[in-house]
């Protein structure tokens, strides 16, 4: 099922005065975005020799593949249920802002062969043929490949759109690709993510100056004030009914605040500009990068309110290759002195795309997706003034049990006071 055969296709304070957080829980969506308990990414690496190379790549070995695990199997077989591509092929802002990136740069791909990782249910093969590919390879490790190959068949595609049944790291075919399309993006962007095998097709496959659809992405943070949220999980155990159930409150917060929370929250939650966690081209991205991730931050509120965690959010960025360099040396500059990637670490007041690239957006204040915001909150919220200081640091690594498993060490202080917060989102 999952070889290169069938081408069909824990929270504690820092031990400071005055420090009062509090053991919680989570609500909201557990596991994947597609998936309720299952999720993540892992994937072998493999040397980089293609598109991005350098004059020594050639000579080095290529590695094994990392070998399919139980935890493979059971994230591969969880997509194999309707409802979670039915979930993403519903979201509109995610599936036609695919389709327009695919029309915007259909001289790209227009007689070009075309490679799509997590293929799913084949939509985005499809509406690659549609924009005139000669060739598309739909890769799929999950049983939705047979599902595919059979939607394929029903749209008269069968001889241009070839679904291969397989990880991308086992899978083989005969010829190098033009552009590689993916819908690779979970919770918190790099959180059941298929970031890993999009480097691996990179790798492999992708012809030198070739299209990676999308570029460019970038994950934020920003403090957040929800009262509404703490009332109706929290508050509400001070009288039930007339009865005073405040014993519930320990437990009431770890049940609803001690893993991240997957919601939707607007603009007005936000109490400052957001803060740049980390910037993924995934041009030049390598596979030792997503094993962790950290940074620090230094946030000014701009409001009076009760601090009651961090949000996180996410765009990608979809253009064309003509800024994309022939090496990572190249790629090192651009990524110094453009003006069109975020940098990591910084607080930005406004995304900066002075070319109108598109952007597929899962912040407060854009249209909603099936992303939503991933939330991280207190067991007991801050008081913070207008104008004070939050500031601290953030480490997402992968887990050591599970890698498709995300650890989330986040530091924060603000008003003379320090925490620390540790959680695991799996």
């Amino acid at each position: 099922m999952y070889g290169s055969t069938g081408y069909s296709n824990g929270y504690h304070q820092q031990q400071q005065p005055g420090a009062g957080e509090k053991r919680g829980g989570g609500r909201g969506r557990r596991g994947g975005r597609r998936s309720r308990d299952l999720h993540g990414f892992s994937v072998p690496e493999y040397n980089h020799h293609q598109n991005n190379s350098t004059d020594n790549d050639d000579q080095q070995e290529h590695k094994s593949p990392h070998p399919c695990t139980d935890f493979d199997k059971a994230y591969f077989h969880s997509y194999a249920h309707v409802g979670i591509h039915e979930e993403m092929i519903k979201d509109r802002v995610r599936t036609e802002t695919y389709r327009a990136a695919i029309m915007q740069h259909q001289s790209f791909i227009e007689g070009k062969v075309v490679m799509d990782v997590g293929c799913g249910t084949g939509i985005l093969s499809i509406f690659c043929a549609q924009a005139g590919a000669k060739r598309v390879y739909a890769v799929d490790a999950s049983d939705i490949a047979v599902q595919a190959n059979e939607v394929v068949k029903a749209n008269n595609l069968a001889e241009r759109v070839i679904v291969l049944h397989g990880r991308v790291e086992d899978v083989e075919i005969d010829e190098e690709v033009d552009v590689i399309i993916s819908e690779w993006m979970g919770y918190m962007l790099l959180y059941e993510s298929m970031l890993g095998s999009v480097i691996t097709a990179r790798d492999r496959w992708l012809k030198r100056g070739g299209l990676i659809l999308p570029c460019n992405a970038t994950l934020y943070m920003a403090p957040i004030t929800h009262p509404d949220r703490y009332k109706d999980s929290i508050e509400f155990w001070h009288n039930v009914y007339g009865i005073d159930m405040s014993a519930m409150l320990q437990l009431a917060k770890q049940c609803a605040f001690e893993e991240p929370c997957v919601e939707t929250i607007t603009g007005e939650n936000v109490m400052t500009w957001p803060h740049v966690v980390k910037h993924v081209d995934c041009y030049t991205i390598q596979l030792h990068e997503l094993e962790s991730v950290s940074t620090r931050y230094k946030f000014q509120s701009m409001m009076r309110a009760p601090l009651h965690g961090f949000a996180f959010w996410f765009d990608v960025e979809f253009s064309g290759p003509a800024n994309s360099p022939t090496n990572n040396h190249n790629q090192s500059l651009l990524i110094t002195t453009s003006n069109n990637n975020p940098v990591d670490g910084i607080t930005r007041k406004k995304r900066a795309n002075p070319n109108q690239a598109l952007v597929l957006s899962t912040a407060p204040e854009d249209p909603p997706t099936h992303w939503e915001q991933t939330l991280i909150y207190f067991y007991d919220p801050i008081e913070v003034e207008q104008d004070q200081i939050i500031e601290g640091s953030l480490t997402l690594s992968q887990s050591k049990e599970n890698r498709r498993f995300m650890n989330i060490h986040l530091e924060y202080s603000s008003g003379g006071r320090s925490y620390v917060k540790e959680s695991l989102m799996r």
